[in-house]
């Protein structure tokens, strides 16, 4: 899946299938459904990927301390794009596997 394709899927009801934990947090994130995606993200703590959304959503809701925690144990940078930016380059990694 391509990452126009991945966003294309947000106006979907559902996920595509076979996406991993951390695209379809990403995915329920990109709907406006942050509680879903943490919870997505909740349920897999110590996978990377899911700490990296995980960061991401923090980010988003303005706790810049504990996005740091969880960028930390993502091992990413902490991000100073903007969100939407941010939002693409985690997608396009994640897609790209």
């Amino acid at each position: 899946m391509t990452l126009p394709e991945f966003q294309a899927s947000i106006g979907q009801a559902d996920p595509p299938g076979g996406l991993s934990l951390a695209l379809q947090a990403l995915w329920q994130e990109g709907k406006g459904n942050w509680d879903a995606a943490h919870k997505l993200c909740q349920s897999r703590e110590g996978e990377a990927q899911c700490d990296w959304v995980h960061a991401y959503l923090h980010r988003k809701e303005g706790d810049l301390s504990n996005a740091g925690y969880w960028y930390r144990r993502a091992g990413q940078p902490v991000a100073t794009d903007s969100l939407e930016q941010e939002w693409g380059a985690i997608a396009q990694a994640l897609l790209k596997g």
